[in-house]
């Protein structure tokens, strides 16, 4: 076993076994996904409107929590999923790597987490109390913190093919004690040890290409099995994912692999998390993201986003708007709550007009517009004037999509968008569905409405009008229309397609 250690946020690493040490290419790529990361590390950390007493700042950290084993199955064994939104005791990533340096290639494994630390304010008397204010008028208040933990390993691919490597990625337990101001009292915070352990295998599956695994799980003792969450999740692991990348070797998209791959990456087991290519759409496979948040391969953070606001699935600016609104006792609360609350505050209450405004949108690409296939009709009014929805009906109206009309009753066969697409609607992939209605949106763009023909609610759904979205050029009409018995296709990855997904609601692309 291989030394590994985790203090603070530092980062050791274990390259012995390399004939000579790698270039730094993998380690720079890592940093280059340091925005993206770290947006899946504090997503939810501390939530609008940033204050300890709104409630859902209460209930904390649903991502990537890695809990002792015997507490989390306590009342029986986990579940495993993609989606790392619920508790488990350990994670698993499994992807496919191309060999491209044979007998020189090396894998850099980097596992991230919160440890989550207990801020307690204390009085004159060190009793604990809930909050304080000192002579300065500043207020000072009990709440959890949490420390970034980070671990990472580079291990020689041919090690990996043989026997493995496990490395400890745990964190140490630790006092901080900080006085007040005045002699007023004092802030202590306590964190326990966390015990874990990450697992980087490997197996070949022909002369270039294999199977690589990294398996990170929580070794700990547990707390007592009716122990509140709150409580154990001084033992956990927080927002835990994985950065991997390497030398000499190539990684392949899971999301959308090569015809030739199909059958391997759907062969690959991913447990409590998922992995996405990094970096640039031009790196070539260089760099995965492994995160209990589904995410699409290529992620990125907006760069008109000028910082994190904790809560990445909404808008910057409206986010923006909502906390310039605060009052300035909810501020007060908030600076008193978290240091990180205190930051968001600062940024928005200084930010600069023209940063405010960058947040209000951006055009990433423009596509081309398809001929007109009919003649010109007379103009129509723009969508904020009267009359603007005149002839318009949704259950009647058609699209053509390749030479067919298609409407409400049409059936077709789900084809997203590889890049642009919602992640969510990537399981849906080969799925057949019938089309329930044509929406023109304001902008002049259209989406049909559909509903899976597997899905046992899709009566329901059409009753109070709950349904996925998709623009023309991402549906295959089934015309001569199929038999209503033809069976769905099998999303192309290993997990089961969810019936629900982020698309339900019709959308302006993010970025």
């Amino acid at each position: 076993m291989a030394e590994g250690l985790v203090e603070g946020g530092s980062e050791c690493a274990a390259t012995t076994g390399l004939a000579e040490q790698p270039p730094e290419r993998s380690r720079g790529a890592f940093e280059q996904l340091s925005a993206v990361a770290d947006a899946v590390l504090y997503e939810g950390y501390l939530l609008y409107p940033y204050r300890r007493s709104s409630a859902k700042n209460r209930v904390r950290w649903q991502f990537g929590v890695l809990f002792p084993r015997d507490w989390v199955e306590s009342d029986g064994p986990v579940v495993p999923g993609v989606s790392g939104s619920a508790d488990s005791w350990y994670q698993q990533t499994e992807c496919l790597l191309r060999i491209r340096r044979p007998g020189n290639a090396s894998v850099r494994v980097r596992v991230r987490y919160l440890q989550m630390q207990r801020k307690q304010v204390e009085d004159t008397g060190h009793r604990p109390v809930a909050s304080l204010r000192t002579d300065d008028g500043t207020v000072h208040l009990t709440f959890d913190e949490a420390v970034p933990r980070a671990c990472e390993v580079v291990v020689p691919l041919d090690e990996l093919l043989d026997t493995g490597r496990t490395v400890p990625v745990g964190a140490a337990a630790g006092v901080d004690v900080e006085p007040l101001p005045a002699g007023a009292g004092r802030v202590v915070r306590n964190r326990d040890e966390v015990r874990a352990e990450t697992t980087v295998t490997a197996e070949r599956l022909s002369d270039d290409l294999c199977r690589l695994r990294v398996r990170t799980a929580n070794t700990g003792p547990a707390p007592a099995s009716r122990t509140a969450r709150d409580e154990a999740l001084r033992r956990a692991l927080i927002a835990t994912h994985t950065l991997i990348g390497g030398d000499g070797v190539e990684f392949v998209s899971l999301t959308d692999p090569p015809t030739d791959l199909a059958a391997p990456a759907r062969s690959c087991r991913n447990e409590f998390t998922f992995p996405v290519l990094g970096g640039a759409a031009e790196d070539a496979g260089h760099l995965l993201l492994s995160a209990p948040i589904i995410l699409p391969d290529h992620p990125q953070v907006a760069p008109e986003s000028p910082g994190d606001l904790h809560d990445a699935g909404e808008i910057d600016e409206i986010l923006t708007l909502r906390t310039m609104l605060l009052t300035d006792e909810e501020k007060r609360e908030a600076r008193a709550t978290d240091p990180r609350a205190a930051a968001i505050l600062d940024r928005v209450d200084t930010m600069p007009q023209e940063v405010f405004e960058r947040l209000h949108g951006a055009i990433r690409s423009l596509a081309p517009v398809a001929p007109a296939t009919a003649p010109a009709t007379a103009e129509r009014p723009a969508w904020w004037q009267e009359g603007a929805d005149g002839g318009l009906s949704p259950t009647t109206d058609t699209v053509l999509v390749d030479g067919v009309p298609l409407g409400g009753g049409s059936r077709v066969r789900l084809r997203p968008r590889g890049r642009g697409a919602d992640a969510q609607d990537m399981f849906l992939t080969g799925r057949t569905a019938e089309v329930a209605a044509v929406f023109h949106d304001v902008d002049g763009s259209v989406h049909l409405a559909v509903t899976l023909d597997d899905d046992p609610a899709s009566e329901l759904h059409t009753w109070y009008g709950r349904f996925h979205y998709f623009r023309p050029d991402e549906l295959e009409p089934l015309e001569p229309a199929g038999t209503p018995d033809e069976p769905s296709a099998p999303a192309p990855v290993a997990a089961k397609a969810p019936l629900t997904t982020d698309s339900e609601t019709p959308a302006a692309e993010a970025e």
